[in-house]
């Protein structure tokens, strides 16, 4: 029998949503934090000693990130752990780092723009790409910004990947004027490799609005944490001195982003859905679901270590500036689905630049489903309307992927074309997701790849 929503076109067979059949009642483990896990990992690279991280997130992005690592001569070997996805890691560096290989960053944002200043210190010529469905994503402020630190790029003249960085074993640093509007990873990339250039760096931003600053944030903490200290004498300028950068023990959080599309279930289906291992304070972009959810009607508490969404008689229909915090845009749009007046996402015109555009997939997708959604310059408007199933493209893209799942909690018929794209940072969201409704504990995940 044909799965509903199977795409001819397509080798993969769609993956039917489940539809909640009575409300939540689930306590999930999510894995660990992506955007700090390749954070810690190119840190724990350019360190000064071996470091260990304990319950880090295994999955496509970060595997991609230790191969990029490996290819450069550094260490990366799997520790037996207490996690509950996988093995811990251990990081020993090599200096210089070693050239005359590949990467391949697959659809890893963190990756390309985080190897690329690292890749610098190779001793010889380092190959740049991505998976094909990437190579559209933006590099040309980071090319240029490289350029004028010092790295040698061979980019035939495109401003994209895939590049060569010829290698020398060091980079001198200075001063460097960037447009990083079109993604906050620019600034990350160069800060964490900042300490080991020549010089170091001072860093100005030049162009309009600065987006996801909790992600820059999350960098400077994690500097700090090995002894960096990044000083900021104005906003959009950073200044990062030139030194050792600490070996360090790091127990990763739970990707609290990652985590929102159960939260937001219980809102949906109704009942309630709580996460364990939620920290008291993170610069993770998530953070910020616990307002945002309770501005959208529902019950939020923190309790024993563990976030609990409790739904609300209805879901608010809000104006949300999302500018420090797309990546939850996708989960929200869903939530606004099915409120009781027309949301306002804005704030978000950076997000077309993602796995895709992420702002028409959404709209392209609702529509489909017989919703209403419009197109904004800086984002989106969601108008409820009563939905029918039919087929959810992913586009390539996880979030999308997840935000069907979410709309088929209540919509019958819902199928996701390709729900495996959720392996970039969450392989284990199929398995979590019906335990979620079953009211089961998560799954264990799997050892370190490679």
């Amino acid at each position: 029998m044909t799965p509903p929503g199977y795409s001819p076109d397509s080798d993969v067979r769609a993956w039917a949503a489940p539809t909640a059949q009575a409300p939540l009642r689930a306590v999930v483990t999510v894995p660990g934090s992506k955007s700090l896990t390749n954070r810690e990992l190119v840190l724990a690279a350019l360190a000064d000693g071996p470091s260990r991280l304990s319950a880090p997130l295994h999955s496509d992005d970060s595997a991609r990130m230790i191969e990029a690592l490996r290819a450069l001569g550094v260490s990366v070997e799997a520790e037996p752990g207490d996690g509950d996805f996988g093995d811990d890691v251990l990081i020993t560096p090599t200096w210089p780092l070693h050239g005359g290989g590949a990467v391949d960053c697959g659809q890893a944002g963190t990756v390309m723009r985080f190897i690329s200043p690292v890749a610098g210190f190779a001793d010889n010529d380092v190959e740049v790409t991505a998976h094909e469905t990437a190579l559209h994503r933006p590099m040309g402020a980071m090319i240029r910004a490289l350029r004028d630190v010092g790295v040698d790029i061979d980019d035939a003249g495109h401003w994209s990947l895939p590049f060569l960085v010829r290698g020398r074993g060091h980079v001198r640093g200075g001063e460097v004027t960037m447009d990083a509007s079109a993604s906050s990873q620019f600034v990350s990339g160069l800060l964490l490799a900042a300490p080991r250039f020549d010089v170091g760096l001072h860093l100005i931003h030049s162009g309009g609005r600065l987006p996801s600053i909790p992600h820059i944030d999350m960098t400077i903490e994690a500097l700090a944490r090995r002894g960096v200290h990044v000083e900021r004498p104005a906003p959009g300028e950073w200044v990062v001195p030139a030194g050792p950068i600490r070996a360090k023990d790091v127990a990763i959080e739970p990707d609290l982003s990652n985590a929102a599309p159960f939260l937001a279930a219980a809102m949906i289906a109704g009942g309630s859905v709580s996460v364990t291992g939620w920290p008291l304070h993170s610069t993770q972009p998530g953070a910020m679901l616990s307002d945002i959810l309770s501005l959208m009607g529902a019950r939020v508490v923190r309790r024993g270590g563990a976030l609990t969404v409790t739904a609300g008689e209805t879901i608010a229909g809000v104006d949300l500036d999302l500018s420090a915090a797309g990546e939850l845009t996708p989960t929200l749009f869903a939530l606004a689905a099915f409120a009781d007046a027309p949301t306002t996402l804005y704030g978000i015109g950076h997000i077309r630049g993602h796995e895709t555009d992420r702002i028409a997939a959404l709209v392209d997708n609702l529509r489909g489903l017989g919703g209403e959604a419009h197109e904004l310059a800086d984002g989106i408007r969601i108008v409820p309307q009563p939905l029918r199933g039919g087929l959810w493209r992913a586009h390539h893209d996880h979030r999308l992927a997840t935000t069907g799942a979410l709309i088929g909690l209540r919509v019958a018929g819902v199928a996701v074309d390709d729900i495996g794209t959720t392996a970039k940072t969450m392989p284990q969201f199929p398995d979590l997701w019906q335990g979620m409704l079953s009211g089961a504990s998560s799954a264990p995940g799997a050892a370190v790849q490679g």
